[in-house]
């Protein structure tokens, strides 16, 4: 049974109830959609969503990544994934999930100055943690594949 959440506002979270956090990255976090369902099997909660981020061409880290040649440095769109996730949660009301590991990652594209990244969630409870699996992708196609394991569980 999958349940619709509310619409989100249509702008970006930039530190919500959260907080602001140190971040290489200055784009904001948009939460598109948010659904909730159970898990397959039964065990534990799983809420599926989609989240934007426009990669502005004034980032900082496009400076010395690299100068003639800007990509979005790999490490900073796994901080868009980390953020996206922290948005996710604070809408849905978990309690503000840690960054426990980054269990995979894998780059299948680059992101250039003006892309529009859509990052596509999973967050599931997992091992007594939150699992956060994500398709990252640009208008060109597949960007990269990010799972992270978070502290918490996912909110009923």
């Amino acid at each position: 049974m999958t349940t619709s959440l509310p619409a989100p506002a249509a702008e970006p979270v930039a530190g919500g109830l959260f907080g602001p956090k140190p971040s290489p990255v200055d784009a904001g976090i948009e939460v598109v959609s948010m659904d909730r369902s159970k898990a397959p099997a039964g065990d534990g909660r799983v809420l599926t969503a989609v989240t934007s981020v426009a990669i502005d061409r004034t980032e900082p880290v496009f400076a010395g990544h690299y100068p003639g040649f800007p990509i979005f440095p790999g490490v900073c769109i796994v901080e868009c994934v980390q953020r996206s996730a922290l948005a996710v949660a604070e809408r849905s009301g978990m309690p503000e999930p840690r960054l426990i590991a980054v269990e995979s990652t894998r780059f299948l594209g680059a992101v250039h100055p003006g892309d529009l990244l859509t990052v596509r969630l999973q967050l599931r409870d997992h091992e007594g943690g939150v699992r956060c699996q994500a398709k990252v992708s640009t208008g060109r196609g597949d960007a990269a594949s990010v799972r992270l394991r978070l502290s918490g569980e996912v909110a009923a």
